[in-house]
């Protein structure tokens, strides 16, 4: 066989997405008059002159050649192993699943190694694992395994499907010109497009969504219609398939609706609908991702043979900035927050972030805060993007990516809530609040509004649980969502958040849930010491409002900031209403008596309670109740505003859970029973170390001494929070009316006057 020319070999883009994930998606066509450019192949990611400047850079490129070092070693290492290409039979974790995984992400680098190198021998193996296939694929069945709504042939559904087919295409491209004639019609007629008509046509329930599943379909389609220049497979990419036949109540294996009712399809459709204009992506930083690499993937092949689509500035542009966002939507250590289904450790230093930071800053505006998260992540795409980035690095252009205090907000048009970060940078670290204020997040979505999670130096201080799965584990359901996702990591009691009636929001219905969204009243974060996040949901409970103010106070000093929480609860008629946190490590000390209770049952029967392990409870003795914890030395502590009618439960998870899927994370519920209206007001402080050398602990007792409600007028909620030291601090909240009306109140003989919907005043004495 003849090797390509140098003039007109070009490189296919590598990027491995490591973990892939269970979801589910829709779509409609119609034509495009964009024309396609054609020619010999790889024409889909790069040009001649852009592979001509990459050889031409090797060796002087130090992240560049590493990347490209290592992925030689991975490829050579699975060569020596021999062609595998087995009959699919397992679940994610399996053999075959793992095996058919590695082939593709083998194929594609062996695809670009072959390019860049120009040595036949990764050009062969590719055309021999394709051919394999080509024999393979023909008399292939659905996988036998039947969980999937969608099921695969590959794998069993047809998102890992999909996967390969991305992938594959990419390979695929890198060797089309080089393979004779007839494999490429072999390839062409046995393989690449049958299976491009099997995600589609012949699965719509995946195809056409708007989801992440449809959005790795879609661009599976795509990009292989891209490689063999077949227009009518790029349209239906793009536009999705008109007549789909999709019950408007049929459902995904996550309980969340394939169709709705006049909703548009295709690629683009899932560039439109799940993007807000701030780049947030509405399933979430985990599952924003995982779809980020077919999302930019297929965007840089349509850009090369599609430019007229301008796809980099389509929507405003919200590719480039939903890379911004979700790096946004990591804490200290570059892991992503696990908002709705979100296995915790996933970082952006997973493939698929690789890919998206590097072409983010070649097709972006060259942002060189991106540049210190590709040293962070050690390497670069084996592409022009890559290059340029590694380029850059080199000459010494990487500036910090510093994460500030931002509000993303949800949905096409920004207005269904959205998720508020708030952020300190002090000299001994850092501290992040995180609020969950969005819609529901389509079928990966919790009920969980107005919930939050806080942060301190990277490490989790008050947990989301996340999700409960144990991805590509065989062992714990071959490796998909357990059952207990849906009892317990769904529902509202496994947030920090307000839970009435031992009820989750919305009765955990996705359907009703779909429909609303918090209404943020107040993000200001232009007083660093004083930064604020304030929201409210009508809907979660008939005839109940709930109102959630959450405070981030830097004294001065620079000294580590406070959390103060104050939920209000207004409801038409009584109920039992929960506020819990989850907590890690030891607790040190309780404000109030505890007993432990002699049997260990459960804490109710249904809505994630059946879960919990009632362990102890209290009754608060003062106005206010302190609760403090240890965890990896430091010290931490809630003051809660707090009555003698109030009950407190201490909790652990793993209640009914025969099988051990849960972890046995500790809890802390504030429980008030036969009320109609409520305040939560609490303060939350890290406080303190522990030296497990000397034996020393220094400050573990909290700075605040108590918290009291101070009488108001109608319409107004006083805080007085009064510090060890005798400093006294007050903070008002003022009813959702009357936000952003100028105030003027007297409390204890002083005068307060502010405009907005809160202060915090110091009380002078």
């Amino acid at each position: 066989m003849k090797l390509i020319s140098r003039n007109t070999a070009l490189v296919v883009g590598i990027t491995l997405s490591t973990l892939f994930v269970s979801c589910d998606e829709q779509g409609t066509s119609q034509d495009t008059s964009v024309a396609t450019t054609s020619g010999a192949n790889p024409n889909v990611v790069l040009t001649t002159t852009e592979v001509e400047d990459i050889r031409a850079k090797l060796g002087s490129v130090p992240l560049f050649d590493s990347s490209l070092a290592v992925a030689k070693q991975e490829v050579d290492a699975a060569m020596e192993k021999g062609i595998q290409v087995p009959i699919p039979k397992d679940m994610a974790g399996g053999y075959t699943h793992t095996q058919h995984k590695l082939n593709y992400t083998i194929l594609h680098k062996a695809g670009v190694i072959f390019q860049l190198t120009g040595e036949e021998k990764y050009a062969q193996y590719t055309r021999d694992v394709l051919m394999k296939y080509a024999e393979m694929y023909p008399s292939l069945p659905r996988h036998p395994q039947e969980r999937s709504y969608s099921r695969g042939k590959i794998f069993w559904q047809c998102l890992n499907d999909a996967n390969w087919l991305v992938h594959m295409s990419q390979a695929y491209d890198a060797i089309r010109s080089w393979i004779p004639e007839e494999d490429r019609e072999t390839l062409d007629t046995k393989l690449f497009r049958p299976f491009a008509d099997f995600l589609s046509v012949e699965t719509p329930q995946f195809f056409n969504r708007i989801h992440n599943h449809s959005t790795w379909g879609t661009v599976a389609v795509g990009m292989i219609g891209l490689v063999m220049d077949d227009d009518e497979l790029v349209d239906r990419a793009l536009y999705g398939i008109k007549n789909d036949s999709i019950s408007s109540t049929a459902m995904d294996n996550d309980g969340g609706l394939i169709k709705a009712e006049g909703q548009k399809t295709g690629f683009l459709a899932n560039l439109d609908e799940p993007f807000s204009p701030d780049g947030y992506y509405t399933e979430g930083p985990y599952y924003q991702r995982y779809a980020m690499y077919p999302f930019l993937a297929f965007a840089k092949a349509l850009e090369t043979k599609k430019p007229a689509l301008k796809i980099f500035e389509y929507n405003g542009g919200v590719l480039i900035k939903a890379v911004d966002a979700l790096l946004n939507l990591t804490d200290q250590n570059g892991d992503f927050f696990p908002l709705n289904d979100g296995q915790k450790g996933m970082s952006y230093n997973t493939a698929s972030l690789v890919s998206a930071v590097d072409i983010a800053y070649y097709y972006g505006n060259q942002d060189a805060r991106l540049l210190s998260v590709a040293q962070q992540q050690g390497q670069v795409e084996l592409d022009i993007t890559g290059l340029a980035v590694a380029q850059a690095i080199e000459a010494g252009k990487a500036i910090p990516f510093t994460k500030e205090s931002v509000l993303l907000h949800d949905g096409p048009k920004g207005n269904q809530g959205g998720v508020a970060i708030l952020r300190a940078n002090y000299e001994s670290g850092t501290t992040a609040l995180v609020m969950k204020n969005a819609s529901h997040g389509l079928s990966h979505g919790h009920f969980d509004k107005l919930s939050y999670s806080l942060y301190e130096d990277g490490e989790e201080i008050l947990q989301d649980y996340g999700l409960a799965r144990f991805v590509n584990v065989e062992q714990k359901n071959g490796g998909g969502y357990l059952k207990e996702n849906t009892t317990w990591a769904k529902q509202t009691i496994a947030h920090n958040t307000v839970v009435i009636d031992e009820t989750s929001h919305f009765k955990g219905s996705f359907k009703e849930s779909s429909k609303h969204h918090p209404e943020i009243i107040t993000f200001d974060t232009n007083d660093k010491k004083l930064q604020v996040v304030s929201a409210t949901e009508n809907n979660a409970y008939p005839g109940t409002e709930i109102t959630r103010t959450m405070m981030m106070v830097t004294p001065e000093g620079g000294s580590k900031p406070y959390i103060i929480d104050i939920n209000q609860i207004k409801s038409d008629q009584a109920h039992q209403i929960d506020l819990p946190f989850y907590y890690h490590g030891q607790v040190i000390y309780t404000g109030f008596d505890v007993e432990a209770s002699r049997e260990l049952r459960p804490l109710g029967t249904g809505n994630g309670y059946q879960h919990i392990w009632k362990e102890a409870t209290g009754t608060p003795k003062d106005a206010s109740s302190q609760f403090t914890w240890l965890n990896n030395n430091k010290f931490y502590s809630v003051t809660t505003l707090s009555d003698s009618k109030d009950t407190f439960i201490l909790g652990r998870v793993g209640a009914n859970d025969p099988s051990f899927n849960l972890r046995r994370d500790p809890m802390f519920i504030h429980r008030k029973t036969g009320v109609k209206n409520a305040v939560y007001a609490q303060v939350i402080e890290s406080h303190g170390t522990y030296n497990a050398v000397t034996e020393k602990a220094q400050d573990a007792y909290a700075s605040v001494a108590s918290i009291t409600q101070e009488k108001a007028p109608e319409g107004y909620v006083a805080i007085k929070i009064t510090m060890q030291s005798g400093e006294e601090q007050l903070v008002m909240v003022v009813d959702n009316a009357f936000a952003k009306a100028q105030h003027s109140i007297t409390i204890s003989n002083q005068t307060y006057t502010w405009k907005g919907n809160y202060t915090l005043k110091q009380i002078k004495n």
